[in-house]
């Protein structure tokens, strides 16, 4: 399921209630099952016609024994991506076997390369050209869950992408930052990444260039909505002032949102840390208020965006924040987590099983009782799961 961000950071002060334990682990096939040998001949026709079926495209790519996970995205409970510094791994069975599914030509992962997981099939990688950068790389793309990839060269070397089907997606191309400003194009394409069209660029040094999307500010992400429609979010330090745009027209313009804010944030910075969309019309923004107390908060929208309400929840500190739905999120801070299911109106505070401290690098949960979490400390990194909203873990990997 989708997180909001990669490095959103936020705390957690808040009213104390028991964990609620789920008591049946949840238990999911593998990746492969053995056939059984046949012992009559009913049992060998069913299994000759078993063996004639195609296995999950995953079956057939190699096992990577205790793999060490840098991230990790889960579409649901049993299937998902990760990458570790060498390779692109998939899962069917929750995290238990994980098997390589990197592009042959690659031969480093992790710290390299941008990626998109729209769904346990389709997934695409964007790796830079350092020979050509900010203006050339190769789009890596693949319709079976990682067994094959085609490559498609790219007018863009790295930044920020991301498709809502498998033929529509957009990027944010990075250009170039400094001094509080960064430079970027937009970038559509219709034919899953095969070609790409540059819909905007705020770069003074390039043809066309255009501000509605200003040059200063760092932007920090890029979500569309559909194929019109999308947000760029970040930061400008000025005050008071945040930087959320959105456009209606493909990238062409965009215009500048005003959220109402809380009181007592004028003299603050605003960082806009990510939006989530879990349908057209339902979503998810949260922004940190960065003063002597920073604080996060998070807003919710059910009209794809039009408006956006602020939730009656609030976060003092810095932490880790995952958002399975509009109403579910997970928040993990000074060894806690905190839950809910109903958009903050009561928040379980869970004291897990594992003193994690601040070893979490990475979380995800796909509701609010199943997640992973990859820490790390002296001894390396290691891969957690839960199944009660983080009461219990169980270490996974290595």
């Amino acid at each position: 399921m989708k997180k909001l961000l990669y490095f959103i950071v936020l705390g957690s002060l808040l009213s104390a209630c028991g964990p609620q334990v789920t008591e049946n682990p949840i238990e999911s096939e593998g990746l492969f099952t053995p056939t059984a040998e046949a012992t009559n001949a009913p049992e060998e026709a069913a299994a000759q016609l078993a063996s004639e079926e195609a296995l999950p495209a995953i079956a057939e790519a190699p096992i990577v024994e205790s793999p060490v996970i840098l991230n990790i995205e889960m579409m649901d409970e049993a299937n998902g991506w990760a990458l570790t510094e060498q390779n692109l791994i998939r899962t069917d069975d929750g995290g238990v076997t994980w098997y390589d599914v990197t592009p042959q030509d690659l031969r480093e992962v992790g710290y390299f390369v941008y990626f998109n997981f729209l769904d346990t099939n389709h997934a695409w990688m964007q790796l830079p050209d350092m020979n050509n950068l900010p203006n050339g790389g190769t789009l890596y793309r693949t319709s079976d869950g990682g067994l094959t990839w085609e490559a498609f060269a790219t007018p863009f070397s790295d930044g920020l992408f991301h498709f809502i089907d498998e033929q529509n997606g957009w990027m944010m191309a990075n250009l170039g930052a400094g001094a509080g400003s960064n430079a970027v194009s937009i970038f559509k394409t219709r034919d899953g990444g095969e070609t790409w069209e540059r819909t905007y660029t705020n770069d003074p040094n390039l043809e066309g260039a255009e501000n509605t999307l200003p040059l200063s500010g760092i932007k920090y992400f890029i979500v569309p909505l559909d194929v019109d429609t999308a947000w760029i979010g970040g930061v400008v330090y000025a005050p008071g002032e945040t930087y959320l745009f959105r456009t209606d027209n493909s990238g062409a313009t965009w215009s500048n949102i005003n959220l109402v804010l809380p009181e007592n944030v004028t003299n603050s910075d605003i960082s806009m840390l990510g939006i989530v969309f879990v349908s057209q019309s339902d979503g998810l923004l949260a922004l940190r208020i960065t003063s002597d107390t920073p604080k996060t908060i998070v807003y919710r929208t059910a009209n794809g965006g039009n408006t956006w309400e602020q939730l009656p929840i609030e976060f003092d500190g810095y932490g880790q924040l995952s958002t399975p739905s509009d109403t579910e999120m997970v928040f993990y801070m000074d060894s806690l987590f905190y839950v809910t299911d109903d958009a903050g109106a009561t928040i379980q505070e869970v004291t897990p099983d594992v003193l994690f401290g601040d070893t979490i690098i990475d979380m995800n949960f796909v509701n609010a009782r199943v997640g992973w979490v990859v820490t790390e400390d002296d001894n390396g990194r290691s891969l957690f799961r839960t199944e009660d909203g983080g009461a219990t873990w169980t270490q996974q990997l290595p």
